[in-house]
């Protein structure tokens, strides 16, 4: 039995989970918070070192044969010839940057130019928006930038020592807006029309694959950002499907090729195990649950659940197209919201607050058919964010989504995925396993919802919602 480590270093904090190398139990975990005060847009990477560091103490690494480092994505950290940082790293949803994504669109003649070149086009949060904004910003910086690494790139190399060699991995890579899932290969003159000039990118190595070793012996593996870490973690495979629900909600699926999309619904990931990851997003997803408990004058969203609950589904035909801060899916990004069906029986608390929980999970459901409409096969969903385990959520996303739901348990699902790629590498370096296939650890432990009777409800309750999207933003979506 052997042990090994995976890494979380997330936008607010470092957290260590020490893993069964055979069972991926979890034996011990160890959390830092980054030295920094709320989110900044920009941040001096070696905050991450230091939180890394205090989340290591007290021998939570002893015995440790592989490490995994998984990081928070979009980060981009600019070094010099020399290795130092030009500037500090430049992270998070950064909305300076979305007059440099409106730039880089046009540059390259528009939307479908990029879906087709890299997989997606480019949003305020990614790398290549974040180089072209330091062009146009700040030129002396953009000019001493001669080597480009994200985050989990960026601990890799130092926990290694600062070698020649610089490596990434797939997943991390193909939220770049530079390298392409469908090829597998950078496209420099992106960097260019982006930076201004070509600089030097990370090799990007094989999802079984070791970085390198420490001068101590411990073995690295390639890393990967969080969004594909927690897709290994939670063990999705084929068929499976992923919901998240944050205030703006994302859906992804695995499959086996990537995916091109002309309207750039689609973004084109790749995930931590040679497949694929397409996600749709949508803006509003949790925002459109808080903004009904405002209006309703409730505390909170569990007393916005318990009210939902009291009403039926269809709401008594109220219908709430969640649009609050404009929307990505369909594309409607100067709209507002809708409320239609207001008759006097509707007008009670009890079907706002259900037409709200329906709204948002009706939204996520035309995210979905995207990727269906696609031929990406969904037999099961996985539910992530704390409102999933909200009664109300529960009741109706089985049937609205027409498949079985599967709620997991809170766990560290990043630091488990980066975890698990370090035995999968420390394994293939042993011999005992197959670069091909990953090891197989327990699955998530899980609450798991079938939509059963109520399926055809669920589907009579998505028309209406149809309906109405249809009649109020005629033709805006296309699956």
């Amino acid at each position: 039995m052997g042990i090994v480590a995976g890494l979380d270093s997330s936008p607010d904090f470092t957290r260590i989970v020490v893993c069964d190398t055979d069972t991926g139990a979890v034996l011990r975990q160890g959390y830092a918070p980054h030295p920094v005060e709320g989110r900044p847009s920009d941040i001096d990477p070696q905050a991450w070192l230091l939180s890394l560091g205090e989340a290591a103490g007290g021998g939570l690494l002893e015995g440790v044969q592989a490490i995994g480092v998984s990081a928070q994505q979009n980060a981009v950290v600019p070094l010099d010839a020399q290795g130092n940082t030009v500037r500090p790293a430049m992270v998070g949803g950064d909305k300076r940057a979305q007059v440099a994504a409106a730039d880089l669109v046009d540059a390259l003649g528009g939307r479908e130019a990029w879906a087709q070149a890299v997989g997606s086009v480019p949003q305020a949060a990614q790398p290549v928006t974040k180089l072209r904004w330091l062009a146009k910003n700040e030129p002396e910086n953009a000019l001493r930038t001669a080597v480009l690494l994200q985050a989990h790139d960026w601990l890799v190399w130092q926990l290694l020592g600062r070698p020649v060699r610089r490596t990434t991995d797939r997943g991390g890579a193909s939220g770049t807006g530079y390298w392409s899932a469908a090829t597998g290969a950078y496209r420099p003159d992106l960097v260019e029309l982006a930076l201004g000039h070509q600089a030097v990118l990370p090799e990007v190595i094989g999802p079984s694959d070791a970085a390198g070793t420490t001068p101590e012996g411990l073995l690295i593996s390639a890393g990967t950002g969080e969004t594909m870490a927690a897709a290994f973690g939670l063990g999705i495979g084929l068929g499976d499907a992923v919901v998240s629900l944050g205030a703006s909600g994302s859906v992804m699926a695995v499959h086996p090729e990537a995916l091109t999309d002309q309207s750039g619904m689609i973004t084109s990931l790749a995930d931590a195990t040679g497949m694929h990851l397409p996600v749709v997003t949508t803006l509003n997803a949790v925002r459109a649950l808080r903004g009904a408990a405002e209006l309703l004058g409730l505390p909170d969203l569990e007393s916005l659940s318990e009210l939902a609950m009291k009403s039926t589904p269809g709401a008594h035909g109220l219908v709430l197209l969640p649009y609050l801060e404009g929307e990505r899916t369909p594309n409607l990004p100067h709209t507002a919201g809708t409320l239609a069906g207001l008759r006097r029986e509707s007008m009670k608390p009890e079907h706002l607050a259900r037409a709200a929980f329906e709204g948002m999970l009706c939204g996520l459901a035309d995210a979905l058919d995207v990727l269906r409409g696609r031929g990406v096969d969904v037999r099961r969903i996985f539910l992530l964010g704390p409102a999933a385990e909200l009664p109300a959520v529960q009741a109706a996303a089985p049937s609205l989504f027409g498949a079985q739901v599967v709620v997991p348990q809170p766990a560290d699902y990043t630091a488990i995925g980066a975890a698990r790629q370090a035995a999968w590498a420390l394994g293939v370096s042993q011999g005992t396993l197959d670069p091909r296939t990953p090891p197989a650890w327990q699955g998530a432990a899980a609450q798991v919802l079938e939509p059963g009777e109520e399926l055809a409800v669920g589907q009579a309750v998505r028309q209406q919602f149809t309906a109405v999207r249809e009649q109020t933003h005629p033709g805006a979506f296309h699956p």
